[in-house]
């Protein structure tokens, strides 16, 4: 990256930033205020504009998200007053209108849960809440009592027997969470007095939907149960209206979206600079490879009377630097990976290398069947010639394209074909050994790897800090060392190496070990410890293995 400084007569700075705008790589930097500068600030019409502007584009965003029109964006293009005119009142009416659809759905949503819930409770009581609409000395009223107040229900119908006697009955359901549905059948002039009986056992009553709570119990049970077939029908329709609006109004709010945020950008960049009473001062971060694209671009837009400078390197190390990945086409795609986590701080190393070269191993190492490989690659190409290129999909393709080409080689290796149907069928052995009954062998491979990645990884961070912390690479370098230390005498212990290289081994662990503490201070110990910690941890990778070969 390199910190770019334009300079240049004050009234060229419109010019200037629609330059470094359709560039579109510069990442502008709050410049360093001085006697006599100032932070530029728009006018009251741009002002004014603007915030109109970003209403506007609120209205857009909420009416694409209603709609569930994202889609891809659109590139902008030449917009007039009018134009925007024209997008405001779009997006304003399109957002009421997918907000009210939504808003319904939602009600549907809310009515049909609460219906189902009481379905089998409404189905049970019809015929009893039918036969009490025959009499006209009886009444029925449907009640829920929580589960916390299941006690009150005895404490209720024993009240109510002692004060009405044979001409009340109590018909319970239990629901779904513990509560209880009641039906109450009892003569019709104790109705009205039934709201107090209620509130005194603390026993609410059904929570019927708005549109049924009018009714008598007779009328709303059935028009309740016919309205779980209703709803979905309405819910569909709800949903396709959405969709026909999408299709008709998504790409010109799109379109919109984009000329919006074109004008605000500018905008938004022109308080990033400074002014001078007759100069102007933009700063920002810029790959190196595009610097010469910015300077003919400023030349072209605003002349050569704006300059632009590279400023030293001295005056922005402190600072903290953006960072843009810049790998070889073959591993681009496992920056989909390294985006999952922080991208590392500029200065450092881009791990994308090694993950395009350690990942799809590590895979084949687990997965290790030549079956599944290509099974894996199969797919991957499917999904590689149906995705647009530059889309997600397409890239995890690709990752999951070397991923099955070692999954294959190990599964050569290991003689696995949809396990061990190849041996059966076709005789395939394993050629280094087999995991279902080499269990040492693979956990001996698979800590093997650890070891390599964590020296590699301790290396990397020693090379890393030699310049700014020297200190820190010695500790890091040493601890490399001492890691290969305690490899080499556990190898001389079990005879794998010359049992002669164990004392040998130990006195370089003790040499190393008080200078390790003196690189990175007392609690260097346990971070070792930790450091072979991770080295064993990768035992996990033999063991996802052997219980997938065992599956």
């Amino acid at each position: 990256m390199a910190r770019v400084r334009v300079l240049g007569p004050k009234e060229r700075l419109d010019a200037t930033l629609r330059a470094v705008q359709d560039l579109g790589q510069m990442q502008l930097a709050e410049t360093a205020m001085r006697k006599g500068v100032e932070p530029a600030r728009l006018d009251a019409h741009s002002g004014r504009r603007r915030r109109q502007l970003t209403r506007a584009l609120q209205d857009v965003e909420e009416a694409l998200h209603a709609l569930e029109a994202n889609g891809k964006p659109e590139a902008p293009g030449d917009a007039t007053i009018r134009d925007f005119a024209r997008w405001a009142r779009l997006a304003r009416r399109t957002r009421r209108a997918a907000g009210a659809s939504r808003d319904r759905e939602t009600v549907l949503d809310e009515e049909r849960a609460l219906v189902k819930r009481y379905r089998e409770f409404l189905l049970a009581v019809l015929p009893l809440v039918r036969k009490v609409a025959g009499s006209p000395r009886l009444t029925s009223h449907a009640v829920v009592v929580p589960a916390a107040a299941r006690a009150g229900v005895d404490t209720l119908a024993k009240a109510l027997r002692e004060q009405l006697g044979d001409e009340f009955s109590m018909t319970t359901h239990d629901l779904q969470g513990g509560d209880a549905a009641i039906l109450l059948v009892l003569p019709s002039e104790f109705s009205q007095r039934l709201e107090a009986r209620l509130s005194e056992a603390r026993v609410p009553e059904v929570p019927l939907p708005e549109a049924y709570r009018g009714l008598p119990l007779e009328e709303a049970v059935p028009k309740m149960l016919a309205r779980l077939v209703e709803i979905p029908a309405e819910i569909d329709t709800l949903r396709r209206d959405r969709a026909a609006l999408a299709r008709a109004e998504g790409p010109e709010l799109r379109r919109g979206r984009a000329a919006i945020l074109d004008w605000l950008a500018p905008a938004t960049a022109h308080e990033r600079c400074a002014l001078a009473p007759h100069a102007l001062n933009i700063e920002g971060w810029l790959p190196e490879t595009g610097l010469p694209s910015l300077v003919r671009r400023v030349a072209d837009a605003a002349g050569p009377a704006v300059v632009v400078e590279t400023v030293a390197r001295e005056d922005w190390g402190t600072e903290e630097v953006p960072v843009v990945l810049s790998n070889p086409r073959l591993f681009r795609p496992f920056e989909l990976l390294i985006a999952l986590l922080p991208l590392p701080r500029y200065g450092t190393i881009d791990p994308t290398p090694y993950i395009a070269v350690f990942f799809p191993m590590m895979f084949g190492m687990m997965l290790g069947d030549v079956g599944y490989g290509v099974v894996l690659a199969g797919i991957a190409l499917l999904v590689h010639r149906r995705a647009k290129p530059g889309s997600m999909l397409r890239t995890a393709a690709e990752v999951a394209g070397p991923c099955a080409a070692f999954t294959i080689i190990f599964g050569v290796l290991y003689g696995e074909y949809f396990g061990d149907l190849g041996q059966r069928l076709i005789g395939l052995h394993p050629i280094i050994f087999d995991r279902e009954k080499a269990v040492f062998a693979a956990l001996f491979a698979a800590v093997g790897l650890g070891v390599v990645h964590v020296v590699l990884g301790l290396v990397l961070g020693a090379v890393s800090a030699a310049h700014k912390e020297p200190k820190h690479a010695l500790g890091q370098g040493v601890s490399a060392v001492m890691v290969l230390l305690v490899v080499a005498a556990l190898l001389a212990t079990f005879k794998v190496l010359p049992s002669r290289l164990f004392t040998p081994a130990v006195i370089a662990l003790l040499v190393a070990f008080p200078v390790l503490i003196f690189a990175e201070g007392i609690i260097a110990p346990v971070e070792f410890l930790t450091t072979l910690g991770n080295v064993l941890s990768y035992a996990r990778i033999m063991a996802i293995g052997t219980a997938s070969v065992m599956l």
